[in-house]
C-alpha cells in the first residue's frame, strides 16, 4: 500500500482533552450514554465549507468510527476527505469560547473559524 493511502486509513481526529471533558458532560447531561460525536462536512459558510459536530447513535454503512479517549467519533467517507488528521479543542473563555477545529487539511479558514476551504 502506498504512503498516500497509509495516511488516508491511519489517519484520525484527535480531540484534545477540554474537548473530551466537554462532550462527555454534554453526553452525560443530556443522558445519551450509547452516543458519539458525528463530525461532518456541509456545503457553505463564508470559506465554501462548514463543519458540522453534532451527537449521533447511527453508525452509516461507510462510516470512519473511532475511540478517543472513551468519546466515539462518527465521520462518513465524503467528509473524511476533508477532515482528517484533525485535532477538536473547546474553550470556555466568554468571547471565543466553543468547539474549535485545527484542520491540516484546510488551506484558508474564515475569522469565526467554522467554514474552510481546501
Amino acid at each position: 500500500m502506498s504512503k498516500e493511502k497509509d495516511d488516508f486509513f491511519n489517519e484520525q481526529i484527535d480531540l484534545t482533552e477540554n474537548a473530551v471533558k466537554r462532550i462527555k458532560a454534554i453526553l452525560s447531561g443530556e443522558n445519551k450514554p450509547d452516543h458519539g460525536l458525528r463530525v461532518s462536512v456541509v456545503g457553505g459558510g463564508c470559506s465554501g465549507m462548514s463543519y458540522n459536530l453534532s451527537f449521533d447513535d447511527n453508525i452509516g454503512e461507510f462510516d470512519k468510527i473511532f475511540k478517543i479517549k472513551g468519546v466515539k467519533i462518527f465521520c462518513d467517507l465524503k467528509s473524511w476527505l476533508y477532515v482528517k488528521g484533525t485535532t477538536i479543542d473547546f474553550s470556555d473563555d466568554l468571547l471565543s469560547g466553543g468547539f474549535k477545529i485545527e484542520n491540516p487539511n484546510a488551506e484558508r479558514t474564515c475569522g469565526c473559524g467554522t467554514s474552510f476551504s481546501v
